[in-house]
């Protein structure tokens, strides 16, 4: 497999050549500073690409060309944001970037309560509590029909939590559910996330699949004709947010996602720590009944709880066995190359690693510091060297 480290460009806090002494040969990146209502342009894909190669590195994959609000809600202007989105694909696959990863998240990207949540080692983890959230929404936010998606234990556990919350601690549980994670597409405040979840008021899952349906009949065959290799990302985490739907999230998505655009072009990023972070989700079984449309695999995961709250345990000790995953796609990797495909090598990162050591003083983008994830991609290698030692 191919070691990567994802990185924010040159305002990342953590430096290329620090992600190469960690031993990754892959960056993943995206030109996050430019607007998604615009073509990426050659020039701007060029000069990021000659940044990462004046550090001895690779752009392997792009992560992401975000998929604004328009595609997702369909109608008036989902036309004209595919036609961006398509002529940005074409101008990174003729430069040579030809893994694409993104993800269908309706409002808000991935979503933590605790970017700061002390693991028993001491080591600080991201966190999702689900009555922390529930919290949020209907006692901080005030959506409207808020309690009509949670049980009455659950609201009553959620005001309780509130009580206990200090008007600091509101304020942090705000900024980071609506605030904006690295690698996400947007930041809002109070207001603006209101306007923005009303946008899909009366919106269906089976009217967002219809539109991610649409998206990716037009984008597909623009990546198979460009050999490029499109990723989806799971939804993180795999349930609804807000009340809105969420179509990337089990085993029984991902077949009807990409059995209803059946082709190679159309793939999926194993993302082990969003599927595992819901408890119906096998994550083995879905690595080993959709691994020949695996393109890209983040490689974290979770311990979860009864009420649906997770934390990012160290990459090899969560509820999915990393070992079983890695044979998976080193085998699935072997089939590609004895086919004889180029494109048989499968690109995979670290991701969210803890913060340990003098990194917990240090100014770091929330689950991306340095040593954290080098720890991580350190066992990845331990994992991959000792399945090659005892052979597939």
């Amino acid at each position: 497999m191919e070691s990567c480290w994802r990185w924010f460009g040159p305002k990342d806090l953590v430096p290329l050549l620090h992600a190469r002494q960690a031993g990754a040969t892959g960056i993943v990146t995206a030109l996050h500073e430019v607007s998604h209502s615009r073509v990426w342009m050659p020039t701007e894909i060029e000069a990021r690409k000659a940044l990462v190669e004046a550090a001895g590195l690779r752009w392997s994959v792009c992560e992401s060309i975000p998929v604004p609000s328009a595609i997702k809600l369909g109608g008036v202007g989902a036309k004209t944001a595919i036609g961006v989105w398509k002529d940005s694909l074409v101008n990174l696959a003729r430069s040579g970037i030809k893994t694409i990863c993104y993800n269908f998240m309706p409002v808000v990207d991935w979503t933590r309560t605790d970017l700061r949540f002390e693991m028993p080692t001491t080591a600080l983890a991201l966190r999702f509590d689900m009555a922390e959230f529930v919290a949020y929404d209907a006692f901080v936010l005030r959506r409207k029909g808020a309690e009509e998606n949670y049980t009455p234990d659950l609201l009553r556990r959620a005001e309780e939590r509130l009580k206990g919350l200090s008007p600091e601690a509101v304020q942090r549980l705000e900024n980071n559910i609506i605030a904006g994670l690295p690698g996400g597409e947007d930041s809002y405040g109070r207001d603006a996330i209101r306007s923005a979840i009303a946008l899909f008021n009366g919106m269906t899952a089976e009217d967002l699949r219809a539109n991610l349906d649409a998206f990716l009949q037009e984008v597909v065959p623009v990546a198979a004709e460009l050999g490029a290799r499109l990723a989806i990302h799971p939804d993180d985490p795999p349930i609804s947010l807000f009340g809105l739907p969420r179509v990337v999230s089990t085993a029984a998505d991902l077949r009807r996602i990409l059995g209803n655009v059946d082709h190679a072009a159309n793939g999926l990023t194993l993302c082990v720590g969003s599927l595992g972070s819901r408890a119906d989700n096998d994550v083995l079984a879905i690595a080993r009944e959709f691994a020949s449309r695996i393109n890209f695999a983040h490689l974290r995961d979770v311990a979860i709880e009864e009420d649906g709250s997770f934390v990012e345990a160290s990459h090899l000790e969560g509820r999915s066995d990393i070992y079983a995953i890695l044979r998976t796609l080193l085998a699935e990797e072997a089939r590609r190359r004895k086919e004889g495909r180029e494109d048989h090598v499968i690109p995979m990162r670290p991701d969210h690693g803890h913060l340990i050591g003098d990194d917990i003083d240090k100014p770091t983008n929330p689950g991306y510091s340095l040593i954290g994830r080098l720890k991580g991609l350190g066992e990845l290698h331990g994992v991959i060297h000792a399945i090659d030692k005892a052979g597939l």
